[in-house]
């Protein structure tokens, strides 16, 4: 069963390992603007709208400008809501182009446009840095889960973070609900790549099949 599991990971993260971020045309680095364009990917991610459509917005707004604090709080409501819509994301477009708006305020004022600011008020206590992210808003628990999940590449005391959505995708695919397991399965897979990897089998059941049909 061991090594059933192990092709499946495997296959799962050669076909889907792409994290949200690389999706979205974010090179991830520890400075502010790409931390900033992953904490507004992870905020409209975690409505309840398609990822990709999520994914679509969060390059919609950076193509319109607004791929850093200050551009997102100059700009006004309907800006934001044009290029929200433009993304595809209609469902939530005129509270969200408003959350924006005063998320980049606040991050403006509170930490001086710089998140990793707010990672050294956390102080490398990861319940702290989970708490901060809510002070988003629109940034719930989940927000903040996918934000941690994506951003243990560039913050290394965020991870290894393999949150409840990976697990869920663990879950659908037969795989051991235990992160340990998991990791110790994907062989020195990044953690952020096998969790990206079991988020997109926790969305869609054509990964699952995929991956169960690649490993046999």
């Amino acid at each position: 069963m061991a090594g059933h599991d192990e092709r499946v990971v495997r296959e799962l993260v050669d076909a889907h390992g792409q994290t949200y971020a690389e999706e979205a045309g974010i090179a991830l680095k520890d400075t502010p603007q790409p931390l900033y364009r992953l904490l507004v990917l992870a905020h409209l991610l975690s409505a309840r709208i398609r990822g990709s459509i999520a994914v679509a917005t969060a390059r919609a707004l950076a193509d319109a400008g607004l791929g850093d604090p200050r551009r997102m709080a100059d700009a006004d409501w309907q800006e934001r809501v044009d290029a929200l819509g433009r993304g595809g994301y209609r469902r939530y477009d005129e509270r969200t182009a408003a959350q924006l708006g005063d998320g980049a305020g606040l991050l403006l004022d509170r930490w001086g446009g710089d998140l990793r600011r707010l990672r050294k008020e956390a102080d490398g206590d990861v319940s702290e840095l989970r708490r901060l992210l809510q002070e988003f808003p629109g940034v719930g628990p989940a927000g903040a889960d996918i934000f941690l999940r994506e951003v243990q590449r560039v913050w290394p005391e965020a991870g290894p973070c393999l949150d409840g959505k990976a697990l869920q995708g663990a879950k659908r695919l037969g795989l051991p609900e235990d992160a340990g397991r998991l990791l110790d399965l994907a062989d020195g897979t990044e953690p952020a790549v096998l969790a990206a990897a079991l988020v997109r089998a926790a969305v869609d059941k054509d990964t699952v099949r995929d991956a169960e049909d690649r490993a046999g």
